[in-house]
């Protein structure tokens, strides 16, 4: 199944009047395209970085650089929106712990402020998993199902946890209504952070433990959809407000399967051809010791007990709430998504990177 025409009847109209935060980043960036694409007449891409240096000419969409962290520069990105898609956040496991803070959690409240400053009725939130995320497994679980919890693996995870609760809270059914809408693991064109680390580290890079830990992936324009449905289910009594979905393609994948695919079409050496390096056994103390130098030295080292555990661990949800509250299905299949993915890394990422 290919992705629908943005001139189908099956896709909702969208709002007139629209802002992204992050809108230079992998997901807000397509997220400007695909509401433009839709019939948004005025899309406000918010971001800390520039316009991206190949973004195409279009007077629907306002470049508009400032950052989160600064109420004056939200304030005027936000004013005259019919609906706000806050994708903004700090992400990666790299930076000092008060910063993902002021990103994550205050940045969100300068977007509640300024959406009630200037009457703006709609906020759908870009969430992630990892706010719900104990450490475990997770066998295809409903978002029910999860819990934020008590004492979170890693300081992104707690921002963005506070940030939504924030977001959720502040919707009062009448005059604000809001949402949290999470993909797991996007990728796509122009991704710069799942795929692209893999792949620079491809000459070094071994299968941890049996290799047979199952994923749920979410294509970017996938991810996109949901997030474009969730203001259509922004009105009073909804079932839908204040709750937290996830969007997904759909069946899960095995994480190795997929990395080892993307190698060898890319031209890089197969993962599975090589020796597997012993998970909870070796690398996972291999971690501590890592993260215990990493302290001592005041350095932040790559390889963590979370990134360890990340790949080491099965990670699928059921996605039959966004299906029910949200109308959401995939847009774009497994194999269409990867084709996409693969051709950009081809002509756009090897030349730059791939050596």
């Amino acid at each position: 199944m290919a992705r629908a025409s943005s001139s189908s009847a099956a896709l909702p109209p969208v709002p007139k009047n629209c802002v992204v935060t992050g809108g230079s980043g992998f997901v807000g960036r397509r997220l400007v395209e695909m509401l433009v694409e839709r019939g948004a007449e005025r899309v406000v891409a918010f971001d800390v970085a520039p316009r991206p240096a190949d973004a195409k000419d279009d007077s629907r969409i306002i470049w508009q650089r400032g950052d989160l962290t600064s109420p004056s520069d939200v304030d005027e990105a936000i004013k005259g929106a019919d609906c706000v898609w806050h994708i903004a956040a700090l992400v990666g496991p790299y930076h000092a712990r008060d910063m993902y803070d002021k990103v994550n959690r205050v940045g969100t409240l300068n977007v509640i402020e300024a959406c009630k400053r200037h009457g703006v009725s709609k906020c759908v939130m870009s969430s992630s998993p990892s706010t719900r995320f104990d450490g475990g497994d997770i066998n295809g679980k409903r978002e029910s199902e999860l819990c934020i919890p008590k004492t979170f693996l890693q300081p992104y995870a707690e921002s963005k946890a506070m940030g939504e609760r924030a977001m959720m809270e502040a919707c009062d059914g009448k005059t604000f209504f809001t949402i949290a809408v999470a993909p797991h693991q996007v990728y796509g064109p122009r991704d710069m952070l799942f795929l692209h680390n893999f792949l620079i580290n491809a000459k070094r890079l071994r299968i941890f433990g049996s290799g047979e830990n199952l994923i749920s992936m979410c294509y970017v324009d996938n991810y996109c959809h949901g997030l474009i449905l969730a203001e259509r289910a922004l009105y009073p009594d909804s079932p839908a407000l204040r709750k937290f979905y996830i969007c997904t393609d759909g069946e899960p994948v095995k994480l190795w399967d997929f990395l080892d695919r993307a190698f060898v079409e890319l031209g890089y050496p197969s993962l599975r051809a090589k020796f597997r390096l012993p998970g909870w056994s070796f690398m996972m103390p291999l971690a501590h010791v890592c993260d215990a130098v990493g302290y001592v030295l005041g350095r932040k080292f790559k390889l963590t007990p979370f990134s360890v555990r990340m790949l080491l661990i099965n990670r699928w949800f059921n996605i039959d709430a966004a299906r029910q509250d949200l109308g959401y299905e995939p847009i774009v299949d497994p194999e269409e998504a990867w084709s996409r993915t693969k051709s950009w890394f081809e002509t756009e990422w090897k030349p730059k990177y791939g050596k």
